[in-house]
C-alpha cells in the first residue's frame, strides 16, 4: 500500500480553506499518537508544510509534532477556549510559520469523552464539529473482527454531527484478520478502511509517568531518535493509504474568518527581557504562551538550570513544567544556578514557576517516597534533594496523581495576574508540597481543582509565584499581558539583575 505522493498536489488557495484532518480513536492506547507521527513525518518528508494541533491539554506529544514538521504544534481545547478561540489560534497557527498546505489534528482519549457524560465539552468531536473537520477514527483491532463494524458503526451514528470519513486499523495480527476486519467494517457501515498497520514493537516511543518522553530530551539521550521516527513513517506510509488522507482533508468548507484575534503585536519601545528555562528538566510550555508574551512586548532569553552555570541577565524568569525528580541530581549538583535564582528572588526578581518550576522552587525535592507508591517511577531511587529555596516546603514525589482542569481566581496582585482576575487552567502532577510554614502566603484560589494546599495555589514570596496551575495563554488573556506589564513596571523601579 506504498503511496507516491507529491507535493504540489494539494494547496490552500485561500487562507480559511485549509485542508485538514483530524486523527482520533475509539480509546485512549488506540495508537493515534503514533499513526499521527508517522503521518506528520511522511506528509513532512514528501514537501508539505504540515502544520500540527493537539486536542486537549499535553505538552508531550507536540514536542514530537514540532520536531518532525519543524512548525510549532498549538493545542486547542474547546472547554478552555470558546469557539470562536479554536478557530483564532487553529487559523493562526497555519498560517504564521508559513501558510500550511494541510493541517493535521490528533484528538485526546476516545472521539466522544469530554468533561461531562451528557455534553461533548472538552471533547475530541466538540473540536472536530467547531472545526467542521472530518475523522480519520484509529481502531485498536487486536482480537476482534467483525465486532470492529459495531465499533465503527455506534461512533457513526452516535453523533451525526461527526463526519467519520475513514478508518485505519491498528494492531492487526495478519491477512486473514485484516481482511475479515476491513470487509466487516465496509460493509456494515460504509466507511472506508483507509489503513491498515500490523502488530510492530519497533514503533513503541519510550513511556514514563506523564506520558512520553520529551522529544527534547528522547533526541539527546537516544542515538537512534531519527531511526524511531524513521520506522514508524516507514510502517505509516506502507500500511495508510497517504493520498486518501489528503483526499479526505481536502474535502473541507471555509472557516470563517475573524475579525479579531489575540494574536497582534503591541508596540513598545523598550523590551524586557523574561529568561525561559529549557532543557531535559524543564520543557513544559506552550508555544501560544511563549509566543503571545513575545506580543505583547518581552524578549525571551533561554537558559538551562541543567547546564547553565549563571543565570543570564534577565529582568524575569519563568520556569515551566517538566521532570525535575528526574534530573534532581543534576539540578541539586549545580549550586551556582540555585544561587543565582534564589538571589535574584531575594531582591525581587518577578520569577514564575509552574509545576515542575514550582517544585524547583522550593527548599527540597524527594523522590522515591517510601509507602507512597511507585506510579511508574521505577527509575526514581529513594533520595533528598536540595533545591532553590525561594519559596518555603518540601515537595514530595509519590502515589498522589492529580489530573484536572482548574477554575482560579487570584487575592493577591502577581506576576501573572491581578487581584480579582480569573482564569480556566489545567493541573497534571504526581507530586504534594508539604512541610509549609503555618504563615505561608498564597494568591490563588480555586473554585475547581486541588492546587497546593485546601484549594489553594500560587505559593509567594515577594515577586516569586509557585503554582501547580498550567496556564494556558490563548485561554486566559491575562497571562502575557500582565506579565509584561508587570516586569516593566519592575524594571522601571531597579536595574536588571545578572
Amino acid at each position: 500500500m506504498t503511496a507516491v505522493i507529491h507535493a504540489n498536489a494539494l494547496t490552500a488557495t485561500e487562507g480559511e480553506r485549509i485542508p485538514r484532518v483530524l486523527i482520533s480513536a475509539g480509546s485512549s492506547s488506540s495508537g493515534k499518537t503514533t499513526v499521527t507521527i508517522g503521518l506528520l513525518a511522511t506528509l513532512s518528508r514528501a514537501g508539505y508544510k504540515v502544520q500540527p494541533f493537539k486536542v486537549g491539554l499535553d505538552y508531550i506529544d507536540p514536542s514530537y509534532y514540532s520536531e518532525i514538521t519543524g512548525r510549532r504544534a498549538r493545542n486547542i481545547d474547546g472547554y478552555l477556549m470558546s469557539e470562536e478561540r479554536v478557530r483564532d489560534v487553529f487559523l493562526h497557527g497555519c498560517e504564521t510559520d508559513g501558510k500550511a498546505d494541510i493541517a493535521i489534528i490528533e484528538g485526546v482519549r476516545g472521539l466522544y469523552e469530554g468533561l461531562e457524560s451528557l455534553s461533548d465539552i472538552g471533547s475530541t468531536a466538540q473540536i472536530a464539529k467547531v472545526l467542521n473537520c472530518p475523522v480519520i477514527l484509529v481502531l485498536n483491532t487486536r482480537s476482534i473482527t467483525r465486532s470492529a463494524a459495531a465499533i465503527v458503526s455506534g461512533f457513526k451514528t452516535f453523533d451525526p454531527q461527526v463526519n467519520i470519513a475513514g478508518v485505519i486499523l491498528n494492531n492487526i495480527g495478519g491477512q486473514r484478520h485484516a481482511k475479515k476486519a476491513k470487509e466487516a467494517i465496509e460493509h456494515y457501515t460504509s466507511v472506508p478502511v483507509i489503513g491498515i498497520i500490523h502488530r510492530n514493537n519497533e514503533m513503541m516511543i519510550s513511556m514514563r509517568h506523564l506520558g512520553l518522553v520529551p522529544a527534547i530530551e528522547e533526541r539527546r539521550r537516544s542515538v537512534d531518535f531519527e531511526d524511531k521516527i524513521g520506522t514508524i513513517q516507514k510502517v505509516i506510509s506502507e500500511g495508510v493509504g497517504i493520498e486518501k488522507v489528503l483526499g479526505i482533508a481536502r474535502r473541507v468548507s471555509p472557516l470563517p474568518r475573524l475579525s479579531n484575534t489575540i494574536f497582534v503585536p503591541r508596540e513598545v519601545t523598550e523590551k524586557p527581557v523574561i529568561g525561559i528555562a529549557l532543557d531535559e528538566a524543564f520543557n513544559f510550555y506552550y508555544h501560544d504562551n511563549l509566543e503571545l508574551l513575545e506580543l505583547a512586548g518581552a524578549e525571551l532569553h533561554y537558559f538551562s538550570p541543567v547546564h547553565d552555570k549563571h543565570l543570564p541577565k534577565v529582568d524575569a524568569i519563568y520556569i515551566g513544567g517538566g521532570y525535575p525528580e528526574l534530573f534532581a541530581t543534576e539540578l541539586e549538583a549545580n549550586v551556582s544556578m540555585r544561587k543565582d535564582i534564589k538571589a535574584a528572588s531575594e531582591a525581587g526578581l518577578p520569577i514564575y514557576g509552574e509545576c515542575g518550576g514550582l517544585m524547583y522552587l522550593t527548599q527540597k525535592l524527594t523522590t522515591g517516597v517510601k509507602e507512597k507508591g511507585m506510579y511508574h517511577m521505577s527509575d526514581m531511587p529513594v533520595s533528598t534533594y536540595e533545591m532553590v529555596g525561594a519559596l518555603p516546603g518540601h515537595t514530595l514525589m509519590g502515589h498522589k496523581r492529580v489530573v484536572s482542569y482548574n477554575i482560579g481566581s487570584f487575592s493577591l496582585d502577581t506576576v501573572i495576574g491581578k487581584t480579582g482576575n480569573s482564569f480556566f487552567a489545567h493541573e497534571f502532577h504526581h507530586s504534594e508540597v508539604t512541610e509549609l510554614p503555618a504563615d505561608a502566603k498564597f494568591a490563588i484560589k480555586l473554585s475547581r481543582g486541588t492546587g497546593i494546599i485546601d484549594g489553594w495555589d500560587g505559593l509567594t514570596v515577594k515577586n516569586t509565584l509557585g503554582c501547580y496551575a498550567h496556564l494556558v495563554a490563548s485561554s486566559y488573556d491575562d497571562f502575557a499581558k500582565s506579565f509584561v506589564e508587570f516586569v516593566k513596571g519592575m524594571r522601571g523601579s531597579k536595574k536588571s539583575l545578572h
